[in-house]
């Protein structure tokens, strides 16, 4: 029982991948739109974005930072043939694919990542020129197969290290404000840490770009019950498990996003703390 891991990979030495039979999460699932899973009976729920489907295999993938206590003991304890005891999805609503000309895909974090490249090839089989852009700290950091995968996927791929060790220097940020002062962008796709996020809202809006941004917010039961996940957007409360989670950047409150995604802090602390300690680490 259970969905079962079929394959596990690691993309550098902090984050993985994995990829689970779901025949009927895959089947339905569109870009945009993302699962939330629970290892075991004491598991907390995990909301997750998806890299891809293989629809002959009936799986989906999944790019995974190892960051808290659920992220790690996946990592450690789940190997290929194990199976994750609970999965709900898709849930969230997909992205509007359509021909929007010239656009942007932009990221700088795990899910980010795991959502470019989806989003990618979804804008691209549509009829967009697409450009991705990867932000990571060090050459050493970035997806290697994920970059080879998105240069034959993308018009322009382009990828920037915060070091300047591979790519350009600075942050995707950089790059974007950059091309939006040089040529004609009909829309920007960004996701990943909300520092970037509300860069991206900021430079689109002084060149009156239009731009989506993924909230990957904490949430509880990812279906409109808990209100975990509320943010301010145009300034309505909205949820980012039903009403996103991708929204207009422009209209989302990213003070009151960051402020709320700290909330939890010292409780994810002592709860990986905890475990290490019940592993011996």
């Amino acid at each position: 029982m259970g969905y079962e891991i079929v394959r596990k990979e690691d993309l550098n030495s902090e984050d993985y991948l994995i990829e689970v039979k779901a025949p009927l999460i895959a089947s339905k699932w569109k870009p945009g739109q993302f699962v939330v899973f629970r290892l075991h009976e004491k598991g907390e729920r995990v909301p997750m974005s998806i890299y891809g489907v293989d629809l002959g295999k009936g799986t989906l993938t999944m790019f995974i930072k190892k960051l808290g206590k659920t992220s790690l003991e996946l990592y450690e304890t789940f190997e290929v043939g194990s199976a994750i005891m609970d999965m709900i999805g898709p849930l969230g609503n997909p992205v509007e694919l359509k021909e929007y000309g010239h656009v942007v895909v932009a990221s700088d974090l795990v899910c980010g990542h795991a959502e470019n490249h989806a989003l990618s090839k979804a804008l691209k089989e549509v009829g967009n020129y697409v450009i991705s852009i990867q932000g990571f700290p060090t050459k050493d950091m970035r997806y290697v197969k994920e970059e080879e995968e998105l240069r034959k996927i993308a018009d322009e791929y382009y990828i920037v290290t915060e070091d300047g060790s591979y790519g350009m220097k600075g942050l995707y940020t950089d790059l974007l404000e950059r091309l939006l002062g040089e040529r004609n962008i009909d829309m920007v796709f960004a996701g990943g840490t909300f520092t970037g996020l509300k860069k991206v809202a900021e430079i689109t809006k002084s060149h009156n770009v239009p731009a989506m941004v993924t909230l990957r917010t904490i949430m509880v039961d990812g279906t409109g019950l808990c209100g975990s996940c509320r943010v301010e957007v145009g300034g309505e409360t909205k949820f980012v498990c039903v009403d996103g989670p991708m929204f207009d950047a422009h209209k989302v409150n990213f003070d009151l996003v960051v402020r709320r995604n700290e909330r939890f802090k010292e409780e994810e602390k002592r709860s990986l703390e905890r475990w290490e300690r019940r592993r011996g680490g």
